[in-house]
């Protein structure tokens, strides 16, 4: 046996150094194990790294020449993760572990182009008019998003039943419901056959800025904006952290745990439906396949590597994004799976969240006292 055994300790306060320290050894680590994976598969981790930042920020070359057409996909695909990461941040500050924020971006989708396909027609004494219509998609993308992520926070606060799997389910309903929509109940009479609803008007789209990047990146940051001044200057933002940290105690303080899961729930929700509002105004025009590609579970990994702080969130979106833009680079000049992305976010994730250990707990080495051996008394031969 060892002499000595290891123990973890929590800090009474968590150490600045290794709050700094810790980050970064993490994804070097995670940088470390995907050059290891990269190696596994024959590929050369140095140039697979170049290869990909080139294709996430361009290259000094493109950027002479003016054209800053990777920056801009990365910031376009930064978007909706941002929202999402927003919306999931916000319920998990409250330790309600909302996974339904694929399903409430969808519902957002849904509602944008409703409003935009069928209004028009319906309701003709509304002027076409985006000064109009962007408002009225705007809001009704916050209310389905957020109707969808009522009824789990309904079920939760008043029949206890489980978030993690009610907001989970409900991802699922939507997105198939989603497809119904654009392959048959919505399907454009003169897409020639490809799934996909009829384009919605062009006064309902969202201005671009520079190639597809849009106006969208600063409805990302204002969002971003109202979710830190919710959550650090104010008093329901000082009763959602009081409810995560410690429930009971929030209870017996008067903080209605109640009001909190339904209210805080309405916010993640809709959060995560303006993401919806963005796809679809912005990016596709439609609705059809591509809205439901995974940005509400990129969320979460988000919400944690940004330890749910939102201008965190900001910062993290776009360097996801850009492992996300980087991968497709790779797919086509290397002709390596885009899925190399997804396993470095794995790692990324893996090794932040286990390193964030020693921000809060320090490993104590504790040596074993000597055993003392005991001889044994001759026995007494009897005559």
């Amino acid at each position: 046996m060892l002499p000595f055994s290891f123990k973890f300790e929590k800090r009474l306060e968590p150490s600045r150094l290794a709050s700094i320290l810790v980050p970064v050894l993490s994804l070097l680590l995670a940088f470390l194990f995907g050059a290891a994976l990269l190696a596994v598969i024959g590929a050369n981790p140095g140039q697979t790294y170049q290869a990909m930042l080139a294709g996430a920020i361009g290259t000094p070359a493109q950027w002479q020449d003016g054209q800053f057409y990777n920056m801009t996909e990365l910031l376009v695909k930064a978007v909706p993760i941002i929202l999402t990461g927003l919306s999931v941040s916000v319920a998990f500050r409250m330790l309600f572990w909302n996974i339904g924020a694929e399903g409430q971006l969808v519902m957002g989708g849904i509602a944008t182009a409703a409003v935009a396909l069928f209004f028009p027609s319906a309701l003709p004494f509304i002027p076409e008019s985006p000064w109009i219509y962007i408002p009225l998609m705007f809001v009704a993308a916050i209310l389905a998003g957020a109707a969808w992520a009522l009824i789990p926070a309904l079920l939760k606060a008043y029949l206890k039943v489980n978030e993690i799997i009610t907001t989970l389910m409900f991802n699922y309903i939507a997105i198939l419901w989603y497809q119904f929509l654009f392959t048959t109940a919505w399907k454009d009479p003169e897409g020639f056959g490809f799934p996909g609803s009829a384009l919605i008007p062009e006064y309902t789209w969202i201005p671009r800025i520079s190639g597809r990047l849009h106006w969208g990146l600063l409805l990302a940051i204002a969002a971003a904006f109202v979710v830190w001044v919710i959550m650090d200057k104010t008093r329901w933002g000082y009763e959602i952290r009081l409810i995560g940290e410690n429930a009971r105690a929030a209870n017996y303080a008067g903080v209605s745990i109640i009001r909190n899961i339904i209210l805080v729930m309405i916010l993640s929700g809709g959060l995560a439906g303006l993401a919806g509002f963005v796809e679809v105004t912005a990016i596709s025009h439609r609705l059809q396949h591509g809205l439901a590609v995974g940005y509400g579970f990129t969320g979460i990994i988000v919400a944690w590597l940004a330890k749910l702080n939102p201008w965190g969130v900001v910062i993290v979106s776009i360097l996801l994004s850009a492992l996300l833009v980087g991968g497709e680079q790779i797919q086509i000049t290397m002709g390596l799976p885009a899925s190399v992305s997804l396993v470095l976010q794995g790692a990324i994730l893996l090794f932040v969240l286990g390193g964030d250990v020693f921000t809060r707990y320090r490993l104590r080495m504790i040596r074993k006292a000597p055993t003392a051996v005991v001889a044994e008394s001759p026995s007494v031969q009897e005559a």
